[in-house]
């Protein structure tokens, strides 16, 4: 019994006429006969009834059209596993991500992505833009979503999304009801920063930002983590620069205003060894490239 005879019985169980299955078929009716007969003499069941009324299933052949399909069905399930296992699709990638990619790219990424691969796995890892880097280099990861410009030579990346920072007071702050603010008019306040270890280049913006307005920040706080320095805003101990995205974060306490003027912006990156060559990863930056911010 060959895969051909059961399409072959199948087309005819669902047309029951010679003519219209051959022609479905694309061949003619002398070979379809002949495989049905081939058929009947490998199962050793007549599967038909030919007389002048046309073609009729008998008992077997009735019983044999679900058998037939699932046959079939498993045969095509095996088929498309062996071609991704060839591609690369079945699996896992290793992904570094920053934590504010968690309120503007990353869940849309990944949503686009499980659907059109289910089998691949993703296996994701929070980590700071420098820790990231060094696990890149290190092949450790496959790639990473990182805030830096930084990229050492031998990458390639994508410009994820681009966003500004904004100010982030405690809700019952005498300025939290500004629809724009002046950073200046926070110079003396006690500041909340992701420490100079984790994100050099936006430890530096931030200090930059507040030079531009005037004045140096009292850091009082350095952290790890960008919801780390929001919950602090949000307990009323300090105020905070932060990508406008967190706003998303819905944390109680915590109001975001946006600066008055233009500032630079906050931008993730989506970075890989460019020579590394994997089915798998080119599959995912298809996805990320599907959501990527365009340059303007």
């Amino acid at each position: 019994m060959e895969f051909r005879h059961l399409r072959y019985f199948l087309a005819l169980a669902e047309e029951l006429h010679f003519g219209r299955a051959a022609q479905r078929l694309a061949i003619t009716q002398p070979p379809l006969s002949l495989n049905i007969q081939q058929l009947e003499a490998s199962v050793g069941a007549q599967l038909f009834t030919r007389n002048s009324r046309g073609v009729q299933l008998t008992a077997a052949g009735q019983a044999f059209v679900p058998a037939a399909r699932a046959l079939l069905d498993q045969a095509g399930v095996a088929a498309r596993e062996a071609r991704e296992v060839a591609q690369g699709l079945v699996g896992s990638l290793q992904i570094g991500f920053a934590g504010t990619v968690l309120y503007r790219g990353l869940p849309q990424i990944l949503k686009s992505f499980a659907s059109a691969h289910p089998r691949l796995r993703l296996v994701l890892r929070e980590m700071s833009s420098s820790d990231q880097l060094i696990d890149l280099m290190h092949e450790r990861l496959d790639l990473g979503f990182v805030h830096t410009t930084r990229v050492p030579a031998g990458f390639s990346q994508i410009l994820v999304s681009r966003q500004a920072f904004v100010a982030c007071l405690p809700a019952g702050h005498a300025l939290a009801r500004r629809k724009r603010l002046p950073l200046v008019l926070l110079q003396g306040e006690p500041f909340a920063m992701v420490s100079r270890t984790v994100s050099p280049d936006y430890h530096e913006r931030i200090l930059g930002l507040c030079a531009d307005a005037g004045f140096a920040p009292e850091t009082r706080y350095e952290l790890r983590h960008w919801l780390s320095v929001v919950s602090l805003v949000a307990q009323g101990l300090c105020v905070a620069l932060v990508p406008a995205a967190l706003a998303q974060a819905g944390l109680p306490g915590a109001v975001f205003v946006p600066l008055q003027g233009e500032t630079p912006p906050y931008e993730t990156h989506c970075l890989w060894k460019t020579d590394r060559d994997q089915a798998a990863l080119g599959a995912f930056l298809g996805a990320v490239r599907g959501f990527a911010q365009p340059l303007e």
